[in-house]
């Protein structure tokens, strides 16, 4: 029998991985980007945006899923990793953002939160546990999973796109169909900013899910898979990826509406402090004390599949990064550094979420904005691309270590304020490029090749 991926034939010579294969694929990369914020942000926005709920899911799901997905559909069809991305704008430039952004979904902040998650929201609330020596027993013991479930990132795809995530998916569904039939409460009236500015604040909570920065890392995973599937074939890698991240996305956008739905619904939903509370609640009322289990159970998974992807993501980034330490070592010590800031506790984890936040979104949203439609412009986007993104970087610091600075400027309010210095910077960058493409068609490909020979 052949070895061979089956396919699915199209038009003329293109073809795809079949279903069967590209179906793990996906899961996979659901899995990874389902974690712990991806749980609770959306049932919070159902509660706070009530009547104006239709505006400020859509914000959530242009933030939390359509942003993510794009970024890993513009990683497959550059077809190399993060550095690649940002390389117009510098060699140095693009090493230190890409090292900046597998350390904040990593070691310092993504990784961590996972187990702190699971843990104050999952086992404590069940078993009673509240001790720092109990929340060190939980982080080691969740963290020799997730390592163990990373050490041969190969088999991510079967690990967790055949084993974890259908538990994931099909604890999650008990969930929302239960609340479906029994949450009938009327919709609250909205808080203050889903009221004034309901799309942009469901914006800013899909932000918060950190799924368009963790795309960067998680992308090059399923280039990786897919590659192993086409290996030996002519199958476009671009076009398998291409429809494994819609699948994901589209998994995302229904269990997001789902969870939102809950909050919507809830009776007293806002008077909840956060998410995991009003879920744990939501869970109790629908499914009763077997709720809590259930609850408990989607939390665990969710946060264990998530940090076993971004371990993977981020040892096999550094050492490409640094090829003399093998991957096993950078998994080692990224477990460790995770697991010891972890049992620091949930509060001071997410301490670190907001000003991370706040630098790398508008950096990595503008990188993957120009590289997506820079594939199908004729015009070369050096000029363009550098002078925008070294503009958004210096708004997004200024912001980050000052933020009273530039609290006037127009749209900062809704934190977009670097939307019209990155436009401007991008017009003056685009009559650079027009006046001597070739010039900068030379300066890109100069630019990768650097890139490429580090």
């Amino acid at each position: 029998m052949s070895s061979q991926p089956t396919v699915i034939k199209k038009s003329g010579s293109a073809s795809i991985l079949s279903p069967r294969i590209l179906a793990p694929i996906a899961l996979m990369l659901f899995s990874m980007f389902f974690g712990a914020g991806n749980l609770i942000f959306p049932p919070v926005l159902g509660a706070g945006a009530g009547a104006n709920f239709t505006p400020a899911i859509i914000g959530f799901l242009l933030g939390s899923v359509a942003l993510p997905i794009i970024t890993v559909i513009t990683m497959g069809l550059s077809g190399h990793d993060i550095r690649s991305l940002p390389a117009r704008a510098g060699k140095i430039f693009a090493v230190t953002f890409s090292v900046a952004v597998y350390l904040a979904i990593g070691a310092l902040f993504g990784i961590p939160r996972t187990a702190a998650v699971a843990y104050s929201v999952a086992i404590s609330p069940i078993t009673g546990w509240t001790s720092t020596s109990a929340s060190l027993f939980f982080s080691v013991l969740f963290f020799v999973i997730c390592y163990a479930l990373a050490f041969r990132p190969g088999n991510l795809v079967n690990r967790l796109g055949a084993i974890l995530t259908p538990a994931l998916l099909l604890l999650l569904t008990v969930l929302i169909v239960m609340s479906f039939f029994k949450l009938k409460n009327p919709s609250p009236s909205p808080l203050p900013d889903y009221e004034t500015s309901p799309l942009a604040t469901g914006l800013f909570a899909g932000y918060m899910t950190m799924d368009s920065v963790a795309a960067l890392a998680f992308g090059i995973l399923v280039i990786s898979a897919v590659k192993r599937s086409t290996a030996g074939t002519s199958i476009p890698v671009h076009k398998s990826t291409t429809v494994a991240a819609l699948v994901a996305g589209l998994l995302l956008a229904i269990i997001y509406f789902g969870l939102a739905y809950i909050g919507l619904h809830l009776e007293d939903s806002q008077s909840y402090p956060e998410g995991a509370a009003l879920l744990s609640a939501a869970a109790l009322r629908v499914l009763n004390f077997q709720g809590q289990v259930v609850f408990g159970g989607i939390v665990v998974l969710a946060c264990m599949t998530t940090a076993t992807g971004l371990l993977a993501a981020t040892s096999e980034f550094f050492q490409s990064l640094v090829p003399a330490v093998r991957y096993h070592y950078w998994l080692t010590g990224f477990a460790v550094i995770s697991c010891v800031i972890a049992t620091t506790g949930l509060e001071t984890v997410l301490a670190l979420a907001v000003p991370i936040i706040i630098f790398l979104y508008p950096i990595a949203i503008t990188v993957v904005a120009l590289t997506f439609f820079g594939h199908f412009l004729p015009l070369p986007l050096f000029y363009s691309f550098r002078f925008a993104v070294w503009t958004v970087a210096a708004w997004s610091f200024t912001t980050t270590v000052m933020p009273d600075l530039l609290s006037s400027a127009p749209l900062q309010e809704v934190n977009f304020g670097w939307l019209i210095p990155a436009l401007v910077a991008l017009t003056i960058g685009l009559f650079l490029d027009l006046f001597n493409p070739e010039r900068s068609r030379a300066a890109i490909k100069k630019a990768y090749e650097n890139i490429q020979t580090q």
